[in-house]
């Protein structure tokens, strides 16, 4: 199995708890697949660069997970279908980070 690190974008009106369901769906959506999520990251409302779908803002959501390379597919199908997520991408990497994203470090810098 490899690892990847998979990025949903999730439109901006849906609050933080369906945006949490979601990724659970996701999370379940893996196992479905024979893989497992190793960790998730909420990164939170961002704003996009330009406009999507009538979306100016939108709910960021890491994950690492091991999948088989021929369950991606299906992965992608399945976020393609769903209304929910305006992008997603799904990066295969050699090994996993143990600690948090660049996005969580720089987000614990500016609370201190």
């Amino acid at each position: 199995m490899a690892y990847y690190e998979s990025v949903l974008v999730f439109r901006q009106d849906l609050t933080e708890p369906q945006v949490k369901e979601k990724a659970e769906k996701y999370a379940g959506i893996i196992k479905e697949l024979k893989g497992d999520v190793k960790s998730t990251e909420f990164w939170g409302l961002k704003n996009l660069a330009y406009i999507i779908r009538k979306n100016r803002k939108a709910h960021y959501v890491m994950m690492n997970i091991e999948l088989p390379g021929t369950a991606v597919a299906e992965l992608e199908r399945r976020c393609r279908i769903d209304e929910d997520v305006i992008r997603y991408l799904n990066v295969r990497v050699e090994k996993l980070a143990d600690g948090p994203s660049i996005m969580m470090k720089k987000n614990t810098e500016e609370a201190e």
